[in-house]
């Protein structure tokens, strides 16, 4: 990092904050150390070293790292892998099957064809996406003890779907492991709450109005241990012909959803809970992204679209401005 990108933390009150660039966004940790700045430096170094490691290990967007080996190598050779990404592996398991596929780690190819961020966006042909989703599958992937192979060239992992939020639940968890219990992370609007801030009841969190982004439609109030994440497609994406493609794909169509949702908001146990939920319920429509959410105990949801907004019953619970 330059000198320009170090973490810098400092204290507001008993409220600390610490900031850095990660994961292609900004993090941002909140939190209140009670025994003083040993404690605090503690779990900066802490924290931040595991979030370097992790986005060093399984960021696609650096060549030498661990994710990029196993893409560089589809349709030829096995790669070696430790305990920690067969864990991550279990869990895409995990999260592929409770999506009912919609959560796809394989999904990059689909992702790569509709390139919002090309200078000229363009929809691909359907020759193209039909080669794309054949490449599609994580129940093709071959797996063994220690090691993983792609079986077709162009397949190609990517944890983007999850691991932002999984980073921060695991950051919160370093944070209660150093003794923290007023913590809010935050990274791109990932976040993940424990306990209050100092001398308040909750966390505040806003909740940005699709159709005026930067601006809140609603405050939200977290206490306790709760994660909190919004999915939506109103900031990335491309106009053709009058007709907008999002960035967030359905893997099983191999199209930008178009559904008229523009953002889905979803407060849960955990912030990767929250995340899946939220993307998941996006693809699905308000309709049927209502009932999958309520079917999960624990968890709620708001529902913005073009014209309208839906909530779970719950949601209003954590509603303090709207």
């Amino acid at each position: 990092m330059t000198s320009a990108d170090r973490p810098v933390s400092a204290a507001t009150a008993v409220l600390r904050r610490l900031r850095f660039p990660a994961l292609g966004t900004r993090c941002e940790v909140q939190y209140a150390a009670p025994d003083g700045d040993r404690q605090a430096a503690a779990f900066e170094r802490a924290a931040v070293g595991w979030v370097q490691a992790f986005e060093a290990r399984y960021s696609r967007f650096r060549a030498d790292s661990l994710i990029s080996r196993i893409n560089a190598e589809a349709g030829r050779e096995w790669v070696d892998v430790d305990a920690e990404t067969e864990r991550l592996f279990a869990l895409c398991d995990t999260l592929q099957t409770m999506t009912r596929g919609i959560l796809d780690p394989t999904a990059l190819p689909l992702i790569r064809l509709w390139d919002w961020k090309a200078p000229q966006p363009a929809i691909p042909a359907d020759a193209a996406i039909a080669a794309a989703r054949r490449l599609v599958g994580w129940g093709t992937v071959q797996r063994q003890a220690g090691r993983v192979r792609l079986p077709q060239a162009g397949m190609a992992l990517d944890f983007g779907g999850f691991g932002k939020e999984y980073a921060v639940d695991i950051v919160a968890d370093i944070a209660r492991e150093h003794g923290l219990a007023s913590a809010l992370v935050d990274f791109g609007r990932d976040l993940r709450g424990l306990g209050a801030p100092p001398g308040r009841p909750a966390w505040h969190i806003g909740l940005e109005d699709p159709q005026r982004p930067a601006t809140p439609w609603a405050s939200v109030a977290l206490a306790g241990d709760r994660g909190i994440a919004s999915s939506g497609d109103y900031v990335r994406g491309f106009v053709i012909d009058g007709r907008r493609y999002g960035h967030i794909i359905d893997p099983r169509t191999g199209w930008p959803v178009a559904n008229d949702c523009r953002q889905v908001t979803v407060v849960a146990g955990t912030c990767l809970q929250a995340g899946v939920l939220s993307t998941t319920a996006f693809v699905l429509g308000v309709t049927a992204g209502l009932a999958w959410i309520e079917s999960f105990p624990g968890a709620d949801a708001a529902f913005v679209t073009t014209q309208a907004r839906a909530q779970t019953r719950g949601f209003y619970q954590y509603v303090v401005s709207a």
